[in-house]
């Protein structure tokens, strides 16, 4: 049975010591293997290991090992049973001195005044520690207010970006809507333009066709104006004026 460990020593589980010895789980379960094969002796809970902080620097040897495992675990079970031996030649030492505890009042009187004063300084540390937890709790209480707000601050931001993006592209939109409308409106007013021009071209080629029509029609009767008159003219007069006519 193992006797090299301290009162209130730290136990660990196999997933803490991953973490301590920055190795994954199975691993530690590997050089728990290894160790046990070569006769170390780990603290059990049934089939579970308890791992203490002596076996964690046996775990770290094995993991920064040049060797064999098996070669390394062979010198960390020898260095387990030195330890184990001195702790046991301690609790025989501390037994004989607990049967030779001297009656003397002023001896005894010594004793107690170290027993006070280490239960002394036990509650200064149990205070100090209880202190140190209430400012652990504050500062976690700090820093999750603190998160909250950073990230309640992110949301609005976000939500305001959101805004924003959607008021510009409103805005854009709302642009290129009054653009296609005044292209439209410049559009029409040119296609209007022209049509009128197109009408007025039009009214005054009816107006030429009109005129030549009129200048037709006037030559016209003047030709036959002037066929009647040299139908209706005696011989004599037809020759003058026909004369008339060759002498202009």
């Amino acid at each position: 049975m193992r006797r090299d460990i301290q009162p209130n020593e730290r136990a660990f589980s196999t997933k803490e010591v991953a973490e301590e010895v920055g190795i994954a789980t199975p691993t530690v379960r590997k050089y728990g293997q290894i160790l046990e094969r070569n006769g170390y002796e780990f603290l059990k809970d049934g089939d579970r290991r308890i791992f203490v902080q002596s076996d964690i620097e046996a775990l770290v040897a094995l993991r920064d090992t040049d060797k064999p495992l098996d070669h390394t675990a062979k010198e960390l079970v020898s260095q387990q049973k030195e330890k184990l031996l001195s702790s046991n030649e301690t609790d025989i030492a501390l037994t004989d001195t607990y049967e030779n505890v001297p009656y003397d009042p002023n001896q005894l009187k010594e004793v107690l005044k170290y027993v006070v004063h280490e239960l002394s300084a036990t509650r200064e540390m149990n205070a100090q520690l209880t202190n140190d937890m209430a400012q652990l709790k504050t500062t976690v209480s700090r820093l999750q207010n603190d998160h909250h707000a950073i990230s309640s601050n992110i949301g609005n931001s976000a939500q305001k970006t959101n805004v924003k993006i959607e008021k510009l592209s409103k805005q854009q939109q709302t642009h290129y809507e009054d653009l296609l409308e005044r292209e439209k409106t410049h559009y029409e007013t040119l296609l209007q333009q022209e049509k009128q021009r197109s009408e007025e071209l039009q009214q005054e080629l009816r107006n030429m066709r009109q005129e030549q029509i009129k200048e037709w029609r006037l030559q016209n009767d003047f030709n036959k104006r002037l066929e009647e008159a040299i139908q209706q003219k005696p011989k004599g007069k037809r020759n003058g004026l026909f004369s008339l006519f060759r002498s202009k």
